[in-house]
């Protein structure tokens, strides 16, 4: 085959890439375009296999495109949303791109000479500015539902989605009869707190309170902000007594080291409320909150930095009475 009607100005002034490869799959043509990123040269490859010029391409995958493109005499495509790239073309772009490689819209035509000899030609578009785009908006959809479910400051989940998993997490129990406990707990005299230290030292103690009970959950609890200085812990698949258990680890944890803020040493201690699911219907998790919250005022109400746990038949008007 003669390439001379193939190397016309277009096709060695066009921005994107054309290969030529026979029935056999050897290397026939190559645009100034791919010879320059790939810095293979014609002179050299020219009627060597495809696959040993280009060793990293995905030999088999290519081998059945380019033999259905030579049977129906029909062209074929592959954009970068399917496979990233054909062939490792480097870009120009390495900082704002995760991948060092060019994306790359491919395809492939059906080519037959003067004599008869039919050819496979593969066009290479870049296109990498697309599949940059992609991935700053991918990153930013992340950023933006990673917000609408975490709490700024401490990074734990916030009020509303942690509501969310609370009441998904209690109809799971109910619908598969696992237990299921709530911690609710505050820091002790956190207003007091905030009074000597400033704001700025309240979110120091908020950030390493949180990382210090992150440290002691599974990944499969849920443990959330529920207020300013208030927060909960769904555990799944666990009864009141572990759940007493974890919520004095925690309890110990944050009392037993202090937090250094602007080189002060901080005392900090928290109250916990303990409850376990005991209650069906489409209010249940709202009844749960209600039965932590109350054990949380009792532990309060005893004198702060301990573990109380809800009793059956309390009442906020009996704990307020007492």
């Amino acid at each position: 085959m003669s390439e001379d009607w193939l190397t016309g100005p277009i096709l060695e002034q066009l921005n994107s890439g054309v290969l030529v490869v026979d029935e056999q799959f050897q290397l026939v043509y190559l645009n100034t375009f791919l010879q320059r990123h790939s810095s293979v040269q014609l002179a050299e490859a020219k009627g060597q296999s495809l696959f040993k010029v280009f060793k990293d391409v995905p030999e088999a995958w290519l081998r059945r495109k380019f033999a259905s493109v030579l049977e129906l005499q029909s062209p074929s495509f592959s954009s970068w949303e399917q496979r990233q790239y054909v062939i490792k073309l480097p870009h120009l772009r390495p900082v704002t791109s995760s991948s060092q490689y060019m994306a790359q819209n491919c395809t492939m035509l059906p080519l037959s000479d003067p004599s008869g000899r039919r050819y496979v030609c593969l066009l290479i578009e870049d296109a990498t500015d697309a599949f940059v785009y992609q991935q700053h908006l991918q990153s930013t959809m992340q950023k933006l539902e990673l917000s609408n479910r975490i709490d700024g400051l401490t990074k734990a989940l916030n009020r509303r989605y942690w509501e969310e998993q609370l009441k998904l997490e209690v109809q799971r129990a109910q619908r598969y009869n696992q237990p299921l406990s709530l911690l609710l707990f505050d820091l002790d005299k956190f207003k007091q707190l905030n009074d000597q230290y400033g704001h700025l030292g309240g979110d120091c103690v908020l950030i390493e309170l949180t990382a210090r009970v992150r440290a002691l959950l599974r990944d499969t609890d849920w443990f959330g902000r529920y207020g300013g200085e208030e927060f909960g812990i769904v555990l799944t698949n666990t009864a009141l007594a572990g759940a007493m258990e974890v919520a004095e680890r925690i309890c110990l944890a944050v009392n037993s080291t202090a937090v250094t803020f602007h080189e002060q040493s901080i005392e900090t201690s928290i109250s916990i409320g303990v409850a376990q699911l005991d209650v069906a219907g489409e209010r249940a998790h709202e009844l749960l909150i209600g039965q932590a919250d109350m054990a949380l005022y009792n532990a309060k109400r005893d004198g702060r930095n301990r573990v109380v746990s809800y009793s059956a038949g309390e009442t906020e008007f009996q704990l307020k009475a007492n």
